[in-house]
């Protein structure tokens, strides 16, 4: 008895699976409203199906809306307990594309800026003056430009990529870095042209490597410079970095003898020993800041212009080893 019925059961399971007959079908069969009934069945499942369907794409247009609430809020729109924007983005970010050079006086006028300016939050990008104006005229989403020259600075206000003309807000002079140790026994900037040297500097477009030809030419003229000097200098440039904190590195780990950098940069790395320039050969380095027309901030732009040569601006530069910009 028992193994006929797990065959009847298991023939059951098979006609299921399969949509063939099975024994409630076969009964109403038996009664005689086996057409009628698969009838009523059949439109029994095709309404739930109806009704299904229906609660389907309402809860589909209600997702749509919901989502259509949700960029709304987005978007920057108000929203229950909250104004415009802040619900949604939170604080501003004013994003600072600075010279590389200023990165310690920066990050701190950063912390007094957002002091001052509740909800702002200051973000900086620090690389070679050059490649940061390069990355502005390509369309680098920025709202204030710092740069370790004049050049740069000017060269957007020229192509009217800027809300302000260029103004200077610094200056820095140069110092000569020897690795530590100082293992080549440099004692002045004139063994800079001594054989076997080997000198670090940066690429041709970065300010510091203009500085810094700028100021091995006013070496050469000089008393007791000789002939060839600067020739000399540059047969010894062993590498080209991309930015001065690269030069600096360098010349901490002693893969280069000397390099010529900013004095705020030598004071900070203090790590390597220094030459001084003499005051007759020494470059000052102007540092000029603009705001950017592409700013999605510009009051915070021009609010953070106006603090870098502020009082409180300057205090917080001279505090790194920076000078008021030259004439």
């Amino acid at each position: 008895m028992a193994p006929g019925r797990i065959n009847r059961t298991s023939t059951s399971h098979r006609s299921l699976a399969s949509g063939g007959t099975t024994r409630d079908s076969r009964a109403l069969r038996v009664n005689g409203t086996g057409g009628s009934g698969a009838r009523l069945l059949g439109m029994l499942v095709l309404a739930l199906l109806v009704a299904a369907c229906a609660g389907v794409g309402a809860g589909t247009s209600g997702g749509k809306a919901s989502g259509a609430s949700g960029a709304a809020d987005a978007s920057g729109g108000s929203t229950a307990g909250g104004g415009p924007g802040l619900a949604s983005g939170g604080p501003v970010e004013l994003t600072v594309f600075a010279a590389a050079s200023l990165k310690g006086a920066f990050d701190r006028l950063a912390s007094v800026f957002e002091a001052a300016h509740p909800g702002v939050k200051v973000v900086f990008s620090y690389d070679a003056s050059s490649t940061l104006r390069t990355q502005i005229e390509l369309g680098a989403p920025a709202d204030v430009f710092a740069s370790a020259d004049m050049a740069n600075a000017q060269a957007l206000s020229a192509a009217n990529l800027t809300t302000t003309p260029a103004q200077a807000f610094a200056g820095n002079g140069l110092v000569v870095i020897l690795a530590p140790g100082n293992p080549a026994q440099l004692t002045s900037p004139l063994d800079l042209a001594r054989p076997g040297i080997k000198l670090v500097t940066a690429g041709p477009n970065v300010p510091i490597s203009r500085y810094t030809v700028q100021a091995i030419a006013n070496l050469a003229r000089q008393p007791g410079y000789p002939a060839g000097y600067e020739a000399a200098v540059s047969a010894n440039i062993v590498s080209r970095e991309d930015n001065v904190k690269g030069i600096v590195t360098k010349v901490e780990l002693g893969e280069a003898d000397a390099g010529i950098v900013y004095l705020t940069d030598a004071t900070a790395s203090g790590k390597v020993g220094t030459l001084q320039i003499p005051a007759a050969a020494q470059v000052l380095a102007t540092y000029g800041v603009v705001a950017l027309k592409v700013s999605s901030h510009p009051g915070e732009a021009a609010a953070f212009v106006a603090m870098l040569r502020s009082p409180v601006g300057q205090q917080i530069l001279a505090g790194f080893g920076f000078v008021p910009a030259g004439p």
